[in-house]
């Protein structure tokens, strides 16, 4: 199960990464809530798609090798983690409204809160002795 959504998240946040690369300007105007947040900047989209590529391509990582791949995961997710903290720290600031929130559940915190729990070890290795 661990594996499947991996790969389900890690493709889906991977099309949202492309789309951001290839065409800034028709995500920012397609996906709710974007355009309310300012105007658009092309290239500061792309930077952060590639941040979303990253993430998603350590997810697809994990899931083929989890062993190795989990540190690479858990950054990812501290990416997706971090960029929820924005969201939250906005409504609570008073920049966004209540609604937004609630918008952002399935396209942020979600994606968030699954990329931490798949790249979470479940047990560490004994450090090696020196």
């Amino acid at each position: 199960m661990k594996t499947a959504l991996a790969v389900i998240l890690g493709l889906g946040l991977a099309g949202n990464a492309l789309w951001m690369l290839a065409s800034p300007q028709a995500w920012y105007q397609v996906v709710p809530g974007v355009a309310e947040s300012g105007p658009a900047n092309g290239h500061f989209i792309r930077d952060i798609g590639c941040a979303y590529l990253v993430a998603a391509l350590s997810l697809l990582w994990l899931a083929r090798s989890p062993k190795h791949a989990w540190p690479a995961a858990l950054a990812g997710g501290g990416f997706l983690a971090l960029h929820a903290l924005v969201h939250t720290w906005d409504f609570l600031a008073g920049r966004e409204p209540v609604h937004q929130l609630a918008a952002d559940l399935p396209a942020v915190f979600i994606p968030a809160i699954l990329t931490v729990w798949l790249a979470w070890p479940q047990r560490r290795e004994p450090e090696m002795e020196k």
